[in-house]
């Protein structure tokens, strides 16, 4: 489309997380450029989830429901947001999914309204 200026997303997440696939679809069908990283071959630098951590928290990042939180027995750990940023790049699965960066613009899960804004937005400044 001429004219119009190209957005970019960067989505991290696995293949076999269902709000990724979403995120990706969503994408995809707005014929958004992504940039998936898998976390199941590379997990997130700590400076990418650090961006995110500032903005939303160390808990927010952290999916209590995923299978190998529970099989590390995280759920009763007390640990501080330093330990915890060691541990979700040691284990990028146990990750909230997907993480999505546009530009500065972040979002953890499924935020399509965001999204759709940032789409929307960037169709527009041409």
């Amino acid at each position: 489309m001429p004219g119009v200026a190209q957005i970019e997303v960067q989505v991290f997440g696995t293949q076999k997380n269902q709000d990724t696939r979403k995120a990706l679809r969503f994408f995809s069908e707005r014929r958004v450029r992504v940039h998936f990283v898998d976390l199941k071959e590379r997990p997130a630098s700590r400076g990418e989830l650090t961006r995110f951590v500032q903005k939303f928290g160390v808990t927010a990042l952290i999916d209590t429901n995923s299978v190998r939180y529970r099989e590390r027995g995280l759920g009763a750990s007390r640990m501080g947001d330093d330990r915890w940023l060691e541990i979700l790049c040691e284990e990028p699965l146990i990750l909230s999914q997907p993480l999505v960066r546009h530009g500065g613009k972040l979002t953890i899960g499924l935020a399509e309204t965001d999204w759709r804004s940032w789409v929307e937005a960037s169709r527009g400044a041409v």
